[in-house]
């Protein structure tokens, strides 16, 4: 669903806003994802709320490492809908190639940032990978 809205700014010019709305599932290869440090609550989909062009917003998630072998972690998206979305909105996090040792829990951010000049997407969605790769 969007939301679009004009404010009347402070020098008198319109502005016009586009919302944008998200979720993104994730799926963990090789290592367990969770919303809390503890690692008591699985995360398996992140709502990012409502965004703005030229917004950037982080999530924070934690990493276990469940195995008996060090892993190195890198993520990865696809599946973007519309596919278009995916040259507008990026998703980058502060632990790609990050070497993960054995029972290790990790806090990771990931950064979704929305360019200035997206149009004509609503909505969308995508699926981020997290592997834990030996």
């Amino acid at each position: 669903m969007a939301v679009m809205s004009v404010v009347l700014s402070a020098f008198g010019a319109l502005v016009a806003t586009q919302r944008i709305t998200n979720t993104g599932s994730i799926t963990a290869i090789g290592v367990g994802v969770y919303s809390d440090g503890a690692c008591t609550n699985v995360l398996s989909s992140i709502s990012w709320g409502t965004l703005n062009p030229s917004t950037t917003t982080n999530y924070t998630m934690y990493v276990k490492n469940s195995g008996n072998i060090p892993v190195t972690l890198t993520m990865t998206t696809d599946n973007w809908n519309p596919a278009s979305a995916s040259s507008n909105i990026t998703l980058t996090w502060n632990r790609q190639n990050h070497a993960l040792s054995s029972g290790a829990v990790v806090q990771a951010v990931l950064t979704l940032t929305v360019a200035s000049g997206i149009s004509d997407i609503t909505d969308f969605s995508f699926d981020i990978t997290i592997t834990g790769t030996q």
